[in-house]
C-alpha cells in the first residue's frame, strides 16, 4: 500500500480559496513588474558582456573576498566587481566577475584590453602573497546579447512545445490554465530575483527552463486526475470534481515537492557559490509551481466553464 501523507477522503476546499489566491498572485505579479521597472534586471556577464577572472592563492595564505574586491575595484575601468569563493576552501580559489571590460568591437583590441586588465590584477594582488591568475575569460558586447536572445528564444519555444502537448493530450479547455500557471511561475520567480538584486545569467535561464517543466508536470498530474473524475462523477458539479482531484493528488504533490526541495537544499548549502543561484531559483520555482498547479491552473477551468459549456 503506498504511503499517504494526506489521508484518503480528505476534503480541503482548495477551490473555495481561489479568489484569495487570485488576489495574492496578482499582488506578486504586480510587485514583480514594478520591481523590474524600478530596479531593472541585473544581467550577468553571460548576457551583458564582461570578464571572469579565476584567482588562486597558496593554501597557507589567509585571504577573503573583501580585500580582493577592494583591489579589483581600484583598477581603472572596473566597477562593482563580484568576488566569490568557490570549490574546496583548502584550494583558496576565487572567481572575480565584472562587466564592461571590453568596450570595443575590435577583436585584437579586446584581447589587448583583457591583457591589460590581467596585468593590473596581478599587480594589484601582489601584496596578497602567493596569488596568481589561473584563468581569464571574457564575453564581448556583441556575444552577450546574442546569448540572451538565444536563451529567451529557447524558453519561448520550449513553452510552445509543452503547451501544444497539453492541448493535444487533454483538450483546449485545459490549455489556458496551464499557460496562466507557467506565466505566473516564471514572472514571480524572475520578480524575486529582481527584488533581491540577483544576477540573471545562463544558470538562471537553465533554472527557468527546469521550472517550466516542473510546473507543467505538476499541472499535468492534476489535470489527468480531473479528466478521469469528470468521466466518473458526471453528476457532480465542476467545483466538486476539481476539489476531489486536487485532494486525491495532494499526497503525491507534497512528496514530490518535498523530495525535490531536499535535493535542492543540498545543492544550495553544499554545492558552493557557483551553483547556489541556480539552486535558489529552483527552490523558488518549485514552491511557486506547486502553488500555481493547485490554485491557478485548476481554478482557471472553473472560470472558463461557462464558455466551454456553451460550445
Amino acid at each position: 500500500m503506498p504511503y499517504e501523507i494526506v489521508k484518503p477522503g480528505t476534503k480541503i476546499d482548495f477551490i473555495g480559496k481561489r479568489r484569495l489566491c487570485a488576489m495574492l498572485s496578482a499582488g506578486l505579479i504586480i510587485a514583480s513588474l514594478i520591481a523590474t521597472q524600478v530596479n531593472g534586471i541585473k544581467l550577468g556577464i553571460d548576457f551583458a558582456g564582461g570578464t571572469e577572472v579565476q584567482l588562486t592563492f597558496e593554501p597557507q595564505v589567509d585571504v577573503t573576498e573583501g580585500p580582493i574586491r577592494e583591489i579589483v575595484s581600484a583598477i581603472e575601468g572596473i566597477d562593482d566587481p563580484s568576488v566569490i569563493r568557490y570549490g574546496d576552501p583548502v584550494d583558496n580559489e576565487f572567481l572575480v566577475k565584472f562587466q564592461g571590460s571590453v568596450k570595443t568591437g575590435d577583436a585584437s583590441a579586446g584581447v589587448d584590453r583583457v591583457t591589460e586588465i590581467q596585468q593590473a590584477v596581478i599587480a594589484g594582488i601582489g601584496p596578497l602573497r602567493g596569488g596568481k591568475i589561473s584563468r581569464v575569460e571574457f564575453v564581448g558586447p556583441k556575444v552577450g546579447p546574442e546569448l540572451r536572445n538565444d536563451g529567451l528564444s529557447s524558453l519561448f519555444y520550449a513553452s510552445l512545445v509543452v503547451l501544444a502537448y497539453i492541448a493535444f493530450r487533454f483538450s483546449s479547455r485545459f490549455a489556458p490554465g496551464a499557460i496562466l500557471a507557467v506565466l505566473h511561475d516564471l514572472t514571480v520567480t524572475a520578480g524575486i530575483f529582481v527584488m533581491l538584486g540577483l544576477e540573471f545569467d545562463l544558470r538562471i535561464l537553465a533554472a527557468m527552463l527546469a521550472i517550466l517543466g516542473y510546473s507543467l508536470n505538476d499541472t499535468i498530474i492534476i489535470y489527468d486526475r480531473i479528466r478521469e473524475n469528470l468521466e466518473l462523477h458526471t453528476k457532480h458539479d465542476l467545483a466538486e470534481v476539481l476539489n476531489l482531484s486536487v485532494n486525491q493528488t495532494l499526497s503525491r504533490t507534497i512528496l514530490t515537492s518535498a523530495t525535490t526541495l531536499l535535493a535542492l537544499a543540498s545543492l544550495y548549502f553544499l554545492g558552493g557559490e557557483i551553483i547556489r543561484p541556480f539552486a535558489f531559483a529552483m527552490v523558488m520555482g518549485v514552491l511557486v509551481g506547486t502553488y500555481s498547479s493547485i490554485f491557478i491552473a485548476s481554478p482557471t477551468l472553473l472560470l472558463l466553464e461557462g464558455r466551454f459549456a456553451s460550445k
